[in-house]
């Protein structure tokens, strides 16, 4: 059975948060508030934990999974950022983008696309989220809550706690944050490649 917190959208408790990251920190696997929609995260590098999410999401090795990072300088710490992309990825964090970037040695190859080592990197704009990531002070992996067959993240934390409460260890409610998931864009090629259309808008990124 999860657990399940209602935390403030705008002034996230801090009891609540650091539950919350104490319980990520020994293993759980949790369902997240982003700006975009609820993700299912856990503690970078468990090994146990990851391989829970893969399963919920029916997920094959090639899969490229997301750090959700505090901010740009943790960002580059896990991602190498080519000077020709700097301005674009700074101009666009905080916000609905998931960047796929070749992946640092910070990074743990269970969380690497096997062959091109590569890993999506993200700042979100969400006060739960920021208060997450600043507890525990390193990112938390993560996947857009997109069931298999559907097409759009689940949005209900009731609803994710019905229907996941027996593969999960922590729902947080932050109520509503949307269902759509994050822009994708692809930045180990020269040019900018539009991987996914979410929510972000890359019309000044992608030609």
């Amino acid at each position: 059975m999860s657990q399940f917190f209602q935390i403030h959208p705008d002034n996230p408790q801090a009891r609540l948060v650091k539950q919350a990251a104490d319980l990520l920190r020994n293993g759980a696997v949790a369902v997240i508030p982003t700006d975009c929609s609820y993700a299912l995260a856990c503690r970078i590098g468990d090994k146990k934990a990851t391989e829970t999410i893969q399963r919920i999401r029916q997920l094959d090795q090639k899969h490229n999974f997301t750090l959700l990072c505090r901010d740009f300088s943790e960002l580059s710490t896990f991602a190498k950022v080519e000077n020709s992309f700097f301005r674009v990825l700074k101009a666009h964090t905080p916000g609905a983008f998931t960047f796929i970037l070749p992946a640092t040695r910070e990074v743990p190859r269970l969380l690497m696309h096997p062959k091109k080592r590569t890993i999506g990197i993200r700042v979100p704009d969400n006060a739960i989220a920021m208060a997450l990531l600043e507890e525990m002070g390193e990112p938390l992996m993560t996947s857009s809550l997109i069931m298999p067959g559907d097409e759009l993240p689940l949005s209900d934390p009731y609803d994710i706690r019905q229907t996941l409460e027996h593969q999960l260890d922590l729902v947080i409610d932050g109520g509503y944050c949307g269902f759509e998931a994050t822009t994708v864009i692809d930045m180990t090629e020269e040019a900018p490649q539009l991987i996914r259309q979410g929510v972000g808008d890359a019309s000044d990124i992608v030609s």
